[in-house]
């Protein structure tokens, strides 16, 4: 009983969030069912809705989450480093450590693209990412910062990716970071 007087306080839209965190890690997004989270929590049906509206609602607040998360690790690893190279490595711990989220929040079929609170946590995880990259803008191939931060981010999202799908070559290092850190390197060595 006391669980449940704890949901009056603000507890249960994090609560349906981490059950759909699970539920998604479990199952993936597409078998999300906002009845089968109020029944885990011990809530009414109706409670999830009351938060979210819907299940679209839900995969919104758990992109935004994630976005969230996304933007203070590449941050986090450029304010201590100042190297992309480990913002890069940034973003693939992140993945590896946050499949779930992952799973969701380059889905936008899947939420409300247009929320202005995901709309601001992608362009906050944006700016992390293309703040680093201007080293790797080549003057002579003609490439700007933005070019070169949509190749970086395709390097370490397709590694990612391909690292939680579990279709990447035998014989990597066992640690994602470093396996990434070591790709990235071959591909970016002396340069940021």
């Amino acid at each position: 009983m006391s669980t449940n007087a704890s949901y009056h306080h603000g507890n249960l839209p994090r609560t349906i969030i981490s059950a759909a965190l699970d539920a998604i890690a479990e199952s993936g997004p597409s078998a999300l069912s906002l009845r089968d989270l109020a029944r885990q929590a011990g809530v009414s049906h109706a409670a999830p809705a009351h938060h979210f509206g819907d299940r679209a609602g839900l995969l919104t607040a758990v992109a935004v989450q994630g976005f969230g998360l996304l933007a203070d690790a590449l941050a986090e690893a450029q304010r201590q480093t100042g190297d992309f190279l480990e913002v890069g490595v940034a973003y693939v711990d992140f993945a590896v450590g946050h499949p779930a989220h992952f799973a969701v929040m380059f889905r936008p079929e899947l939420y409300r693209a247009d929320d202005p609170e995901l709309i601001a946590a992608k362009a906050r995880a944006g700016e992390s990412l293309y703040r680093g990259a201007a080293p790797f803008a080549a003057s002579e191939s003609g490439a700007d910062s933005q070019e070169a931060a949509l190749a970086a981010w395709s390097l370490v999202h397709g590694f990612a990716t391909l690292w939680l799908s579990g279709n990447l070559p035998a014989g990597l290092p066992a640690d994602p970071g470093q396996a990434a850190r070591g790709l990235a390197s071959a591909l970016f060595s002396g340069r940021g």
